[in-house]
């Protein structure tokens, strides 16, 4: 009689070990593609991420952008050549310096405008250099060892009662369900970047013709700024999820499997906090507004 509800009572005993570790095996997959993944979406550029939108972006500013820009481009070199003559006295204080800087202006208002979109690549092209490269150093210390951090979290299940086990089967379905919710904020803000940065490149046109004013140039600046935020933003997003990752190494060891679970799932609300927050911190480092 006791043999048998030993058995009965192990039989339990393995379903829920193995409910658990199919639970925490989904959850260190789960762990190791957000970190490739997010590395995967940022490293790429706004050609490379979607050819069919790029294309579409580039087409609106070239037909519908730029005419605007020209006139722009004629509003300021108009406004240029005006404050130019006020302030020579009507051109009685002048020299023909003066109307070289003037029509090299002119050169280089029409060049940056007519090359926006070459200039504006330039940037990204940079900007996931510098990720690529940082892809390389932080995707060796990122992948977590799906089976060593198992066998160390389950070796403890063997001591639990089943109650413990019924309640942690449970805690890690609950909290498995979250992270995959987390994966999907996640992955709206990576997307979000990107639809932000062919936003940002449609219009490019129209800053980059203000900026050989002095006055009206701070607008074109400012788009410069605002463009290497969003590049390097790419880079930010690199750091959290390396921090992530190796955070997340350093409690898959823990003794206290319940406390070990909640603290993955804490991380991975911290990893879309940060995520969040490189957008400002970007910004803010580059002073764009």
């Amino acid at each position: 009689m006791f043999g048998i509800l030993d058995r009965i009572e192990e039989a339990i005993r393995s379903f829920f070990i193995g409910l658990i570790e199919g639970n925490l095996t989904t959850m260190f997959t789960d762990v190791n593609e957000k970190t490739s993944t997010i590395a995967e979406q940022v490293g790429q550029t706004p050609e490379g991420w979607n050819r069919s939108i790029f294309q579409m972006i580039r087409s609106l500013s070239e037909t519908v952008i730029i005419p605007i820009a020209g006139m722009i481009i004629t509003f300021v070199l108009c406004y240029e050549l005006i404050t130019m003559i006020t302030e020579k006295n009507n051109l009685h204080q002048s020299d023909s310096f003066d109307f070289f800087k003037y029509f090299f202006k002119m050169w280089v208002a029409v060049y940056l405008v007519s090359h926006t979109f070459d200039i504006t690549m330039a940037i990204f092209d940079v900007a996931q250099y510098v990720v690529s490269a940082s892809t390389s150093v932080i995707s060796g210390t990122t992948s977590i060892d799906i089976d060593s951090a198992l066998a160390s979290m389950i070796a403890g299940l063997q001591a639990m009662g089943i109650p413990e086990l019924a309640a942690l089967a449970i805690e890690t379905i609950i909290i498995g369900n979250a992270m995959k919710l987390l994966s999907i904020l996640i992955t709206v803000i990576l997307y979000g970047r990107m639809i932000e940065i062919y936003l940002t490149c449609s219009i490019a046109p129209i800053p980059f013709a203000t900026l050989t004013n002095r006055e009206w140039g701070q607008i074109g600046n400012n788009y410069i700024r605002g463009l290497l935020a969003l590049a390097f933003q790419g880079f930010f997003m690199m750091v959290c999820v390396a921090i992530y990752a190796l955070l997340v190494q350093s409690i898959i060891v823990s003794d206290n499997i319940q406390n070990s679970v909640l603290q993955i799932a804490g991380y991975t609300v911290l990893l879309c906090f940060t995520l969040f927050k490189t957008g400002s911190l970007t910004k803010s480092i580059f002073n764009a507004h």
